[in-house]
């Protein structure tokens, strides 16, 4: 397995629509290596999400593996989740509007307004059809990664850039005027 390099933003990879990963080939050598280096290198880059063509691979496939809430006392894992030609259904227009960040856009953050429940429908690393209701950071973590293989990052979601910060100025001045709003 290997880690590999992230595209940043800028790289016409990330404004591509991708391909659908044909059935046929999902159990073969080549997209399991991409499954497995993909998940080592969300996890080393401490992502919560990854979708190929952030990693230069503009074909619809999205790993998923992260918390339910920043909060230690809240702290739920998600389990492992590869989503293979996904497809996202609204279920309810209530948006909820909070913090992002990308692995492609380092170091910066802003407040995006997503969908708090969603329907997916998407393969798994086996070539299975699942399909599930998302709600919470789950259901964002999948919409941001959804948005990855359509050519969008979560700058084009904002509605407004007044909260698009780098990292360190989230730290020091907006993160505890978030933790205090959970």
């Amino acid at each position: 397995m290997s880690i590999l390099k992230v595209a940043r933003l800028g790289n016409p990879v990330l404004r591509q629509i991708a391909k659908p990963v044909p059935i046929e080939v999902i159990k073969g050598h080549e997209i399991q290596r991409l499954i497995k280096d993909m998940v080592v290198t969300m996890r080393e880059y401490g992502g919560v999400g990854l979708a190929a063509p952030q990693v230069h691979q503009s074909v619809q496939i999205a790993v998923i593996e992260g918390l339910e809430s920043a909060k230690p006392d809240k702290q739920k894992p998600t389990q492992l989740q590869i989503l293979i030609n996904p497809s996202v259904t609204v279920v309810s227009d209530n948006l909820a509007e909070d913090w992002e960040g990308c692995l492609s856009v380092p170091d910066l953050r802003g407040k995006v307004p997503r969908y708090r429940e969603i329907q997916v429908r998407a393969l798994d690393a086996e070539g299975q059809p699942i399909d599930f209701r998302a709600a919470g950071f789950h259901a964002r973590v999948i919409q941001h990664e959804h948005d990855h293989l359509i050519g969008k990052v979560f700058l084009d979601r904002m509605h407004s850039f007044e909260s698009l910060t780098f990292l360190r100025e989230f730290s020091r001045y907006w993160q505890e005027e978030t933790e205090e709003n959970e």
